[in-house]
């Protein structure tokens, strides 16, 4: 579905959105639309992909009538423009909705009105029993998006959602920071030891992109199988592993406790209750599907069976150690993702064969206030 297509990116100029832009051009696209409404960021990216099938278009979600143009003669959407930061959207309720939800809600209203195919929606484990804002606002996003189908009028469009966890590296995430904290001889910001997260890699985040775009029905929400961590662990390995890096002794870098935030959990979940009588699962992910109703019935996609001894939580999941911790973020067990230093600036990024950029807001992704940073 991505080969010769014409495709949308929202939140382009992002480190998720960013991430994606070399691997769908790897797919060989007709075109690749990159949205944002960050000029910086967007002029970045353009000096970053210097690809004649990429073309770079500033515009807001909040603007119906500017997505409309970005949509024209659209295959495919992929939509990971949001506010995603707990705390900020925690503070700007109002802001957060007009973007995650009535900008979401946009996208949806432009695909019907267009001849695009498929609509995936990024949207966040934070949506499992919301407690904040933020995840709130991607619950509402996944009702949007299902009931998009409904309300289509052709059969040919199909709109699902993609729920993940904590991205690797991602902008302004737990990694970097931690990374930074510990070059500059600490003190580490932990706020709880007993909290607990899922992480996926860039590549991941692709691989449950792809595969939605390619057995999507319409409505489903699809979970990628994530790796689960203690932060403390995280920490520890962390520590352990670049202090010496920066030239530290890993036994003088401290831990500062400074507690939770507001709408911060101790654990993120994958799916609810009522969701995991509803799901099926191939490999890599779980396909959860809309509940059925007299307006709709919906088939579990191709190459998934019913799913079986579900871990909801990453409080229940089983734990990488910290030197399982140590090759997720260096081996190429951690899909490429190699865990490096830039000489010149010290801060963590991706591998170089990668085209990746963690600088920009992602439209989704790890945020150190649900990871144990202190914003």
């Amino acid at each position: 579905m991505i080969t010769g297509q014409n495709v949308l990116l929202t939140g382009g100029a992002g480190s998720v959105g960013r991430s994606l832009i070399p691997r769908f051009l790897e797919q060989d696209p007709n075109v690749v639309r990159i949205f944002d409404n960050n000029e910086p960021a967007l002029a970045e990216v353009k000096s970053q992909f210097d690809d004649d099938r990429c073309r770079f278009l500033a515009g807001d979600v909040r603007d119906g009538d500017r997505l409309e143009r970005a949509m024209e003669d659209i295959d495919v959407v992929v939509h990971t423009a949001a506010m995603k930061h707990v705390d900020v959207c925690e503070y700007n309720p109002f802001e957060a909705v007009k973007t995650n939800a009535l900008g979401l809600q946009n996208i949806v209203d432009a695909a019907i009105d267009s001849s695009v195919q498929r609509v995936v929606f990024t949207s966040s484990d934070k949506a499992v029993n919301p407690a904040n804002t933020m995840g709130t606002t991607k619950l509402l996003g996944e009702k949007l998006v299902t009931a998009g189908n409904k309300h289509s009028g052709r059969q040919d469009l199909r709109l699902s959602s993609v729920r993940f966890g904590n991205v690797v590296n991602s902008s302004q995430s737990v990694i970097p920071i931690f990374a930074d904290q510990i070059r500059t001889g600490g003190p580490v910001t932990l706020t709880d030891e007993a909290m607990t997260r899922f992480f996926l890699t860039y590549d991941d985040v692709f691989d449950l992109i792809a595969q939605t775009i390619d057995c999507m029905q319409g409505g489903e929400v699809f979970v990628y199988k994530m790796s689960a961590m203690r932060i403390v662990d995280l920490t520890e390995a962390m520590i352990e592993t670049l202090a010496p890096q920066f030239g530290h002794d890993p036994a003088e870098i401290d831990v500062e406790l400074i507690g939770r935030r507001p709408g911060e959990t101790f654990h993120e979940e994958i799916m609810t209750d009522r969701e995991v009588r509803r799901a099926y699962e191939n490999d890599s992910m779980y396909s959860i599907i809309p509940e059925t109703t007299k307006y709709l019935s919906y088939d579990y996609p191709d190459g998934f069976d019913e799913a079986e001894n579900i871990v909801r939580s990453s409080e229940h999941a089983e734990k990488l150690t910290k030197a399982e911790i140590v090759d997720f973020l260096e081996s190429g067990d951690a899909n490429g993702e190699l865990f490096t230093f830039d000489e010149r600036t010290d801060v963590a990024r991706p591998s170089e064969n990668q085209g990746e950029s963690t600088t920009a807001e992602n439209g989704s992704g790890l945020d150190r206030t649900n990871l144990g940073g202190n914003r």
